[in-house]
């Protein structure tokens, strides 16, 4: 009988639970483990929380202080059910700000290191705006590994392999939610994704050219899109994703294969070039734009909770 088809794409790519419920990282034992305002919103919205969510607003100097302090406790509790990384982003409002970035990816790490977590499990999740990849390009020579989020296109993740940053989190769902809302009735199954053409492409690029440069497909729509992706450096999952791979048998196929490097890497972008190719991209413009502002929205309402809470 064959085998599951998480247990087989845990053969050939690393698993990443996308989730900060506790529950789903025991049940589905991922390597790794992302977390984002959105989903520290829903952790922070359960009831078990409510008291030390309550503790940690009362005795925090501001509300930035209280979001940081609760990401990293948060983030603490992921870490000792994981054997990997656990990613913990950078506030979305410094998206457009390299000094305010490092600051706060510092403040980070220091947190972590309080709560006996060091530097070698976390990745510092920061938006692949152009502020925030020369951010990244610093961390990562301070020995502060990162994960650029938000990516939509090949001129950011070009740019992500050139700084050097650690890994880099290609959104497949929201590439191809945008394409169907272009082309409604056009066949987007399969190969046909957009969302999936985008990671073989970046995933070629960086492994024919030699980048060190981890790729990790997220923002995943239906479970078709991980198994063209199979394979993959890494893959970040939903828990209801992950149920789903874990109750479907069947033979997965490898998809993607690591190549040998066969050129060097091309000359780096510098700004100009850049900001050119990402207002040529009119998906990765409105999405870029899209996810910062939904991350934002997010981490509101969680400043709104802990202000609440700071008050009672």
């Amino acid at each position: 009988m064959a085998d599951d088809l998480l247990s087989q794409l845990k053969t050939m790519t690393t698993v990443v639970a996308d989730t900060g419920d506790l529950e789903a990282i025991r049940r589905f034992s991922p390597t790794d483990a992302t977390t984002n305002p959105s989903l520290i919103l829903q952790a922070a919205q359960q009831e078990a929380r409510r008291a030390r969510l309550a503790e940690i607003a009362r005795h925090a100097t501001d509300i930035d202080d209280a979001l940081d302090a609760v990401a990293v406790e948060i983030g603490s509790e992921v870490s000792a059910l994981i054997p990997g990384h656990v990613s913990t982003e950078v506030s979305a409002r410094l998206s457009f700000d390299s000094d305010a970035t490092l600051a706060r990816a510092r403040s980070l790490i220091e947190r972590y290191g309080r709560h006996g977590v060091g530097p070698e499990r976390i990745l510092i999740k920061v938006a692949a705006t152009w502020e925030g990849i020369r951010a990244a390009r610093t961390l990562e020579r301070e020995g502060i590994h990162t994960n650029l989020t938000l990516l939509f296109s090949f001129a950011q993740a070009r740019a992500c392999a050139d700084a050097g940053v650690t890994l880099v989190s290609p959104f497949v769902g929201r590439i191809l939610d945008w394409h169907k809302a272009q082309e409604p009735d056009a066949d987007f199954s399969g190969d046909r994704d957009p969302g999936v053409q985008s990671v073989r492409r970046i995933y070629e690029h960086f492994k024919g050219h030699g980048y060190d440069t981890i790729v990790m497909g997220a923002s995943f729509r239906n479970a078709g899109e991980i198994i063209a992706l199979a394979g993959c450096d890494r893959l970040t999952l939903s828990p209801k994703l992950l149920e789903e791979l874990a109750d479907t048998t069947g033979n997965l196929e490898r998809r993607l294969m690591p190549l040998d490097a066969e050129t060097r890497a091309p000359e780096p972008q510098d700004e100009a070039e850049f900001r050119w190719e990402m207002n040529e991209d009119a998906m990765a413009t409105d999405k870029l734009a899209e996810g910062i502002r939904k991350f934002m929205a997010d981490q509101r309402k969680l400043e709104a909770l802990l202000g609440e809470l700071r008050k009672g």
